[in-house]
């Protein structure tokens, strides 16, 4: 079955921390482009963080000096730490696969079913 599965979500105070995880499963994910996007009430969604099979990291402005993407293809996991946080970092964070499905034929743009951060200040 695919799927990716968030977790980690929750509710913080400003400056504080969260690591968020995202488990994939019945996809090929040491090949693919993982990523996390976010998206607030009101907004549109909009990219966070993105690592390539490479391990090569690319961050939204917003975040960068805040935040790590990392993973480990042995889990098939790629997890967000979040350091320093804010109340506009406030949003559901979504998981974004892009490869292929098991058979590796078949390419796939996967999005998790979300976690909610909640930064109070």
């Amino acid at each position: 079955q695919e799927q990716l599965v968030e977790s980690g979500g929750g509710l913080v105070q400003a400056g504080g921390s969260l690591r968020l995880s995202c488990v994939a499963s019945g996809l090929i994910f040491a090949t693919a482009t993982m990523g996390w996007y976010r998206q607030a009430p009101g907004k549109q969604r909009e990219m966070v963080a993105v690592i390539t099979s490479g391990e090569a990291a690319t961050y939204a402005d917003f975040v960068k000096g805040r935040v790590t993407i990392s993973r480990d293809n042995a889990k098939n996991t790629v997890y967000l730490q979040m350091n320093s946080l804010k109340a506009e970092d406030t949003a559901v964070y979504y998981c974004n696969f892009k490869g292929y499905d098991s058979s590796g034929f078949r390419a796939k743009n996967y999005w998790g079913q979300g976690t909610q951060v909640t930064v109070s200040s």
